[in-house]
């Protein structure tokens, strides 16, 4: 709990160890990532670029402003597949771009031009309300998907001037290639999306146990300070309360669902006691549906099915 009071949770950099930056961007909900940034020397690697171009570049010429190293990153380790960790990769196209394979393979799912298009006409009603939370507020227009030009399996050391930088792959999770970065010297890691810290988690991939595995994984690190893909920057407890919701989850779906009530009549069910606080309440629905999957039980698995559920669980509570 203690890395949250000493790191304020302020849109920017801000040196989270030794030659490492987490890159912040409040409030933490959809779209609002952040990044990282390790150095050593004339070295500097970026962990995630952000949704769209402009944010990139004011990162990145944020980042060079405070940090000599960050005016030529030779490494980017994308964490994941997700455009708001991916999708200005093209303004550091120049770097070594590193990802699992899954993450490269997943990486051009969804193109930029169709959100552009969403964002700029989204359709009446929830879906449309939900549309314009999630990607009004960004530019997808220019946006060239620029996929790992280095892919691994399994884990992979890199190197920064002369620090070690391992990378841990732990999906499929959130997405089908979820990689965590960790930093061994300053004791950090970056989670990417395997942490959302104050904000329900969304299960894109699965299995939920993955994921648990994920945190668990994490834990074992015995890093202090950890770096979520949204939200402030933490410590191991957060990891552990992030396990112990898909816990809570598991266990709340089961019942229901073998007791023949339907994915949505689930997420409506559920009293979330002790994560009722959480935002991005409408996530719920892609958990509940996840679990159902997990169990060998018909859900959706589709993000444009399980959007419209969102949007629809939303108006409903």
């Amino acid at each position: 709990m203690g890395a949250m009071a000493d790191h304020p949770y302020t849109l920017g950099l801000h040196e989270v160890g030794d030659g490492t930056f987490a890159y912040l961007q409040p409030d933490g909900g959809w779209g609002w990532s952040n990044a990282g940034l390790v150095v050593d020397g004339e070295a500097s690697l970026l962990v995630d670029t952000l949704f769209d171009l402009k944010l990139t570049g004011a990162m990145l010429d944020t980042m060079r402003r405070a940090v000599p190293a960050a005016a030529a990153i030779g490494t980017v380790v994308n964490t994941h597949a997700n455009g708001d960790h991916c999708w200005g990769n093209q303004l550091v196209r120049d770097a070594e771009i590193v990802g699992s394979k899954a993450c490269a393979e997943e990486m051009g799912g969804l193109p930029p031009a169709l959100l552009a298009a969403l964002a700029a006409s989204p359709p009446e009603g929830p879906a449309g309300e939900l549309i314009g939370r999630m990607w009004a507020p960004f530019d997808f227009d220019g946006i060239e998907v620029v996929p790992p030009t280095t892919t691994f399996e399994g884990e992979l050391t890199v190197r920064v001037g002369g620090r070690d930088v391992h990378l841990i792959e732990v999906g499929p999770a959130h997405t089908a290639g979820d990689v965590i970065a960790h930093v061994p010297d300053a004791r950090v890691v970056y989670t990417g999306d395997i942490l959302f810290n104050g904000g329900h988690p969304i299960v894109w991939a699965g299995p939920v146990a993955n994921w648990m595995a994920a945190c668990d994984r994490i834990l074992a690190l015995d890093a202090p300070t950890v770096v979520p893909g949204h939200g402030p920057v933490c410590g191991p407890d957060e990891v552990a309360a992030q396990r112990d919701y898909f816990t809570f989850l598991t266990d709340e779906v089961r019942p229901r669902a073998e007791a023949g009530m339907a994915p949505m009549q689930v997420a409506r069910d559920i009293d979330l006691g002790p994560y009722a606080g959480m935002t991005e309440r409408e996530r719920l629905v892609a958990n509940v549906a996840a679990v159902f999957r997990d169990l060998g039980m018909p859900a959706p698995a589709d993000a444009a099915t399980l959007l419209q559920q969102m949007a629809a669980f939303g108006v409903g509570v």
